[in-house]
């Protein structure tokens, strides 16, 4: 369905956003989970009609387009969408998104998820699911009760998305739940190399931990019933997923993106057994060589040769329009289901 459209969604949604006259807005809020001791970091982006501050204008190793620093939020009724970074990435990994989401008219927000981030790296993190879940419910829950946000955000109007372990989250928060011995089996196994990390040699051996094994059988209800709509892009942990009874309390809308040559999350067990699961899941694939790591953001010259593997894809694959693809589904996919 939505290969036959998306010419025309591109289309309209350029169009659109040429026609939006407020800019874009941006604070960083210092929330924390007092009874899970987290800290929650979060990015806040809105709309505002304030003009730019010479403060405002930054260097950046990413193509963005400059905010206003705690400008004023412009408008009211503003649907939600949270945004949920991929393992070992930060809450600014999704900006591109988040950005376009805010010309057409919603308040995004993004969240470090507390040790699996690039610059806080605990070990034990990178291999429990169910934490950011509960980040994403957390942070919620404050920005409604927050003096400013709740005053500007339609609460009936709230949206998620993820990349990679974030859209993993997604799939929880949904209402899914995951089969942990099998999906710990899977890691011990055929999956191991998914766990062998350089930077962390203890992944694969923590996956034995009596303490966390222990965790996996106690993991409480993770399923959002506020959030209506949900976008899984490039899931992972699909292996903890192989029955349509894992996903019956699923009521919300869920859209799933994938990418054909993705190594990381290949999406015949991740993406695509999503689809085949979920009852009334929409799907939309990149094909030909689009891999994993197209989905962060377009990275300067200087990067992309720091960092070639992560920043630079095959020349068959374009990273802005593949981008401005998933940007067009995001906010057609919100405005029909939220």
């Amino acid at each position: 369905m939505y290969k036959q459209i998306l010419t025309a969604l591109l289309i309209v949604s350029r169009l659109h956003a040429f026609a939006q006259t407020a800019g874009i807005g941006e604070r960083t809020l210092q929330f924390k989970d007092v009874k899970r001791n987290r800290p929650l970091v979060t990015e806040v982006w809105y709309p505002t009609n304030d003009t730019l501050k010479a403060g405002d204008i930054q260097k950046s190793p990413f193509l963005r387009q400059n905010t206003v620093r705690d400008g004023k939020i412009a408008g009211t009724g503003l649907p939600l969408i949270l945004l949920s970074h991929g393992s070992g990435g930060t809450r600014l990994d999704l900006e591109w998104l988040a950005q376009y989401l805010v010309l057409h008219g919603y308040i995004v927000a993004s969240v470090d998820h507390w040790g699996n981030t690039f610059d806080n790296k605990i070990p034990i993190e990178f291999i429990k699911p169910w934490e950011r879940p509960q980040d994403i419910s957390f942070v919620i829950t404050k920005l409604l009760a927050d003096s400013v946000f709740k005053k500007v955000i339609d609460a009936r109007k709230i949206g998620a998305a993820g990349f990679s372990f974030g859209g993993a989250t997604m799939i929880e928060l949904a209402g899914g739940v995951a089969n942990y011995p099998l999906l710990l089996n899977y890691y011990r196994t055929t999956g191991r190399k998914e766990v062998e990390v350089p930077e962390l040699p203890t992944l694969v051996s923590l996956l034995s931990d009596s303490t966390f094994v222990a965790q996996t059988r106690h993991v409480p209800v993770l399923k959002d019933r506020r959030i209506k709509a949900f976008i899984a892009i490039s899931p992972s942990i699909g292996a903890g997923f192989t029955s349509k009874a894992q996903f019956k309390d699923v009521q919300g809308a869920v859209l799933l993106i994938g990418s054909h040559a993705d190594v990381m999350d290949p999406v015949k067990l991740n993406s695509r057994n999503y689809h085949q699961l979920i009852p009334g899941s929409e799907y939309y694939e990149f094909p030909g060589k689009t891999g994993h790591y197209v989905m962060l953001g377009e990275a300067n010259d200087g990067l992309k040769k720091a960092v070639p593997d992560v920043f630079t894809d095959d020349p068959s694959v374009d990273r802005h329009n593949v981008h401005l693809t998933v940007d067009s589904l995001a906010v057609d996919f919100f405005r029909r289901k939220l």
